[in-house]
């Protein structure tokens, strides 16, 4: 079994190594195309998978990797829609309360939850309200967050 999973891999832009093996990339589509540049885009996850119900037996992964949608107001056949995913208007907060929690049971106790967040639309001090602990630390600065959770329980 791999190590880590990303929950919402979108084309993996910030891996290095776009084929890791230690990592189980997950989306909830696949889709290739071309952005408005000409760059080709090509979202091809391993599972086809839900981050709100992920397909994966608790405590499964030492880290977990949950870079979500961040757009609320995208049209539907844009580039930064079919490229990021776009959150749902009505149940964004929902949808990413339930994200966290799904993210933190398939995460092994004394495991690592790296999150992404960029906050052209949404404020991540918006976002915080819906995490179920406090990040250890972080990026602050810029649109673009990082943040690093532990899960409690190994040898604590």
């Amino acid at each position: 079994m791999s190590s880590i999973l990303d929950a919402c891999c979108g084309s993996r832009m910030f891996w290095f190594n776009k084929k890791d093996s230690r990592a189980v990339f997950m989306d909830i589509r696949r889709w290739i195309g071309k952005a408005c540049d000409g760059r080709n885009i090509n979202v091809d996850p391993d599972v086809i998978g839900d981050f709100r119900n992920i397909p994966f037996a608790d405590e499964s992964f030492r880290m977990v990797v949950f870079d979500p949608p961040h757009l609320l107001r995208a049209g539907e056949s844009s580039w930064l829609a079919q490229k990021y995913g776009k959150l749902n208007k009505e149940t964004w907060r929902d949808d990413l309360k339930q994200g966290f929690n799904e993210c933190f049971r398939v995460l092994e106790p004394g495991g690592f939850l790296i999150f992404k967040w960029n906050e052209d639309q949404v404020k991540v001090t918006e976002v915080a309200r819906l995490f179920p602990v406090q990040p250890l630390f972080g990026q602050r600065g810029g649109k673009t967050h990082w943040l690093v959770f532990m899960k409690e329980g190994a040898g604590e």
